[in-house]
């Protein structure tokens, strides 16, 4: 198992790949073909990632604030985020990325510099380590709710004193 170090923490990346998020296709489950599974399923049978869709951030802040995450599929198994934000001002911004869940740094659009990874943990958690200047400064747990209908962010940082700051986010679906 590769390891990877974050601010005098160890966690191991976790690749393991759960149900709905889609395999590389030189990891597809093992025995497949024994089982009388030699098939590969196409995109329309492959079961879609419970994620997929939109979601509002719940907030206290008055409006017009709004923060909309938004799940697509992205490639063979892998999801496209974008998040997108009003201000209490009216100004919006938006930034994304894409993921293949399988650890690797690749660059958030509309943040200079910024690159992000994600690794399944289980079939309603993710890991996503957010990089700036070389440097994972956070990193997110996300968890899907049994239900569907939410997703709890937990948000870690190390911050330069050695103390850990720890904050959470709830979205719920909105579509």
């Amino acid at each position: 198992m590769r390891r990877l170090e974050i601010a005098r923490t160890t966690f191991p990346l976790v690749l393991a790949l759960a149900a709905g998020c889609g395999a590389p296709p030189d990891q597809a489950g093992d025995g497949a073909e024994e089982a009388g599974a030699g098939q590969a399923e196409t995109a329309e049978e492959a079961p879609a990632n419970p994620r997929f869709g939109m979601w509002e951030l719940e907030t206290d802040r008055p409006a017009p604030y709004r923060n909309v995450m938004t799940y697509e599929p992205y490639g063979d198994g892998g999801m496209k985020i974008t998040v997108a934000t009003t201000g209490e001002d009216g100004e919006t911004s938006e930034w994304g990325y894409v993921t293949m869940f399988d650890g690797v740094f690749r660059p958030v659009e509309g943040q200079e510099g910024a690159f992000t990874a994600v690794e399944v943990v289980d079939e309603r958690t993710n890991r996503i380590l957010n990089q700036r200047d070389g440097e994972v400064y956070q990193v997110v747990v996300n968890v899907l709710s049994e239900d569907g209908a939410s997703i709890d962010n937990e948000y870690r940082r190390t911050l330069e004193d050695g103390t850990e700051r720890v904050s959470h986010a709830v979205y719920r679906r909105i579509q």
